[in-house]
């Protein structure tokens, strides 16, 4: 790859990862402050803590993504950013620009997210028939 698209790539990808670090020292920061108020009724502390998961979900997200993030900028400073991890084609510069961090060319990703589509989709046919099994035998009684 051209050296200024490398450059621009890895520009970018360190932008991200300063705002994800903000992200994440604005969120750890909340969490810190939000004390659970002993005037709080019950739903108001169960919405307290659903808020709370939901954050640490984020959290969990936003760390995902500066783990994927930093493996980029490695497979920069190695010579194998761009190419594609499954079939090892080029990804498309386009591509990697809306997605810097991305390890898939948009063929390969389909196919990831058509087969996880398919799993799901077997899993939630298997658990139609287990509760339909169950809803038989209930009948029984």
């Amino acid at each position: 790859m051209r050296k200024a698209f490398l450059k621009k790539a890895r520009d970018a990808l360190l932008a991200q990862k300063k705002q994800v670090h903000r992200q994440l020292d604005e969120e750890f920061r909340e969490g810190k402050e939000g004390n659970i108020d002993e005037g709080m009724d019950t739903y108001d502390l169960a919405s307290e803590e659903r808020t709370r998961e939901i954050s640490l979900i984020l959290s969990d997200r936003d760390r995902d993504k500066l783990h994927a993030i930093e493996d980029a900028l490695e497979r920069i400073d190695s010579g194998s950013y761009g190419i594609c991890e499954m079939c090892e084609e080029e990804i498309a510069p386009e591509r990697l620009e809306a997605l810097p961090f991305t390890r898939l060319c948009v063929s390969c990703q389909g196919e990831l997210e058509k087969e996880a589509k398919m799993h799901r989709r077997g899993d939630e046919d298997r658990g139609h028939r287990r509760a339909s099994l169950v809803d038989l035998d209930d009948e029984n009684f």
